[in-house]
C-alpha cells in the first residue's frame, strides 16, 4: 500500500484534509454499536434508577449525541457536520449482563456520518462507565464497530450479523 491508497495524506506523505469540494451532497446514514458488560448490581442500579449519579443512560444518551456533534474536534481529519438527526438507543441484556448502545445518525452533506456514529457510541459507553465505577470498575467497554451505513459514492454497507 502507498500514501495514495489512503485518502488522508498527499503525495508527500503530509496529513491532509480531504476535499470535497467536488463531491455531491447525498443523503448519508450511519449506524454504529458497542456495548458494556457490567455486574448484575450494576445493571439492577442502572434498571431501578438507584445509581448515585442518577438517570445513567438518560445521561449517556445525551452524552453520546453531543460527543457525535463534536466529532470534528475530537477526530483532527474530519469534517464539521450538520446533522438531520442523532440519536441514541440501548438495549439491556440481563442474563449476561451487559448495554448494548447504537447511535444513528442522518445527515445531507459530502461526506460523514461513520466517524460521527463511532463517536457517539464510544462516548455514550463511557459516560455509563463513568456514572457507575463506584459500584463496578470492572466494567469492560468493548465491541464498537460500524453497523451500516448508506449514501456517498461508495455506496451500502451492512455489517454480516456473525
Amino acid at each position: 500500500m502507498t500514501n495514495k491508497d489512503f485518502t488522508h495524506f498527499d503525495a508527500g506523505g503530509n496529513a491532509i484534509m480531504v476535499d470535497v469540494s467536488a463531491k455531491e451532497v447525498t443523503t448519508r446514514t450511519a449506524v454504529a454499536k458497542g456495548e458494556i458488560t457490567i455486574s448484575g448490581e450494576t445493571l439492577q442500579a442502572i434498571r431501578g434508577g438507584t445509581a448515585k449519579k442518577g438517570d445513567v443512560l438518560g445521561v449517556a444518551r445525551i452524552a453520546g449525541i453531543m460527543a457525535a456533534k463534536r466529532t470534528a474536534d475530537i477526530i483532527p481529519l474530519c469534517h464539521p457536520l450538520t446533522f438531520d438527526k442523532v440519536s441514541i438507543d440501548f438495549t439491556i441484556i440481563e442474563d449476561e449482563p451487559r448495554i448494548e448502545a447504537l447511535c444513528s445518525v442522518k445527515l445531507s452533506g459530502k461526506t460523514g456520518a461513520e466517524m460521527e456514529a463511532l463517536t457517539g457510541v464510544t462516548a455514550a459507553l463511557l459516560t455509563i462507565y463513568d456514572m457507575c465505577k463506584a459500584l463496578d470498575r470492572a466494567m469492560l467497554i468493548g465491541n464498537i464497530r460500524l453497523w451500516e451505513k448508506t449514501g456517498g459514492k461508495s455506496g451500502h454497507f451492512k455489517r454480516a450479523v456473525l
